[in-house]
Protein backbone atom coordinates (compact mmCIF):
# COMPACT_ATOMS: atom_id res chain seq x y z
CA UNK A 1 0.00 0.00 0.00
CA UNK A 2 1.37 3.77 -0.76
CA UNK A 3 2.30 5.97 1.48
CA UNK A 4 -0.65 8.57 1.53
CA UNK A 5 -1.35 11.91 3.53
CA UNK A 6 -1.59 11.39 7.08
CA UNK A 7 0.25 7.87 7.10
CA UNK A 8 3.08 7.22 9.85
CA UNK A 9 6.55 6.83 8.44
CA UNK A 10 10.32 6.90 9.32
CA UNK A 11 13.24 7.83 7.63
CA UNK A 12 15.67 5.25 6.35
CA UNK A 13 18.66 5.88 7.49
CA UNK A 14 20.94 4.17 4.76
CA UNK A 15 19.38 6.76 1.90
CA UNK A 16 18.88 9.51 3.80
CA UNK A 17 22.91 9.85 5.37
CA UNK A 18 24.88 11.38 2.11
CA UNK A 19 21.62 12.73 0.27
CA UNK A 20 21.33 15.64 -1.54
CA UNK A 21 18.83 16.70 0.84
CA UNK A 22 21.02 15.74 4.22
CA UNK A 23 24.21 17.37 2.78
CA UNK A 24 21.77 20.27 2.02
CA UNK A 25 21.54 21.02 6.16
CA UNK A 26 23.48 19.77 9.41
CA UNK A 27 24.64 16.33 8.71
CA UNK A 28 23.86 15.19 12.28
CA UNK A 29 20.68 13.84 11.68
CA UNK A 30 18.77 13.36 15.05
CA UNK A 31 17.65 9.69 16.00
CA UNK A 32 14.08 10.54 16.03
CA UNK A 33 13.99 10.76 12.08
CA UNK A 34 14.90 7.01 12.20
CA UNK A 35 13.12 5.64 15.67
CA UNK A 36 9.72 7.47 16.26
CA UNK A 37 6.76 7.77 14.07
CA UNK A 38 6.59 10.95 11.48
CA UNK A 39 3.25 12.02 10.04
CA UNK A 40 3.03 12.70 6.38
CA UNK A 41 1.27 16.29 6.30
CA UNK A 42 1.81 16.96 2.32
CA UNK A 43 2.82 15.23 -0.72
CA UNK A 44 4.42 17.02 -3.90
CA UNK A 45 5.77 15.16 -6.56
CA UNK A 46 8.52 12.66 -5.05
CA UNK A 47 8.43 14.77 -1.88
CA UNK A 48 6.12 14.82 1.98
CA UNK A 49 6.09 16.56 4.27
CA UNK A 50 6.98 15.34 7.69
CA UNK A 51 5.80 16.36 11.04
CA UNK A 52 7.70 14.39 13.97
CA UNK A 53 4.99 15.30 16.80
CA UNK A 54 6.72 14.38 20.09
CA UNK A 55 9.74 16.53 19.76
CA UNK A 56 9.64 20.17 19.00
CA UNK A 57 10.92 20.55 15.48
CA UNK A 58 9.87 21.68 12.48
CA UNK A 59 8.60 19.85 9.95
CA UNK A 60 10.94 18.58 6.81
CA UNK A 61 10.73 17.68 3.19
CA UNK A 62 12.00 14.33 2.34
CA UNK A 63 12.19 12.21 -0.54
CA UNK A 64 9.76 9.96 -0.86
CA UNK A 65 12.85 6.91 -1.31
CA UNK A 66 13.58 8.16 1.94
CA UNK A 67 10.84 7.53 3.90
CA UNK A 68 9.14 3.93 4.90
CA UNK A 69 5.58 3.07 6.13
CA UNK A 70 6.06 3.21 9.90
CA UNK A 71 5.29 -0.42 11.86
CA UNK A 72 5.46 -1.04 15.35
Amino acid sequence: MPVKKGSFVRAIREKLENSLEAKASDQRLPSYLFESKGEVLDIRGDYMLVKWGKVPTPNVWLHSDQLEEFTN
